[in-house]
């Protein structure tokens, strides 16, 4: 894979955590947390990333239960990712993202905030970091 950006999101019914990821070298960052509601997500918010970032390729954290059932979400999940390729033009990959909640609340709490202190805003960032970091990993850093 060439050196690029990356952007990862973590959807959800209610906020969509994104990060940033650099293929060259294998890291990620939180960016934010977007509002989503009864119109779906925010996709001008979502564009200004794009534009902004200018990304390679979209990671999209795919809930999957334990024992490798599609999850709840996952149709929400998928058509989330069908609209962000058919708007940006861009290749969408998911990566199973049945840690990453957990992950992140982890990463929160290293801080030094008990769990229940964490702003929900934060740990949709910190999710979408670990998705972000656990796709940069199993695709190796660019050469």
């Amino acid at each position: 894979m060439s050196p690029g950006t990356v952007l990862g999101f973590d959807f959800g019914l209610r906020r969509i955590g994104v990060a940033v990821g650099q293929t060259l070298t294998g890291t990620a960052r939180p960016l934010v947390t977007l509002r989503s509601g009864n119109d779906g997500p925010d996709w001008e918010a979502i564009a200004r990333l794009v534009e902004q970032w200018q990304p390679q390729i979209l990671v999209v954290g795919l809930p999957v239960h334990m024992d490798g059932n599609p999850h709840e979400l996952s149709a929400a999940v998928q058509g989330f990712a069908a609209q962000l390729h058919d708007r940006h033009g861009l290749p969408v990959e998911f990566i199973d993202e049945s840690l990453s909640s957990h992950a992140a609340q982890q990463m929160a709490m290293g801080g030094g905030a008990p769990a229940d202190r964490v702003a929900k805003e934060r740990l949709d960032r910190l999710a979408a970091q670990v998705i972000l970091e656990t796709w940069l990993t199993q695709h190796g850093s660019a050469s």
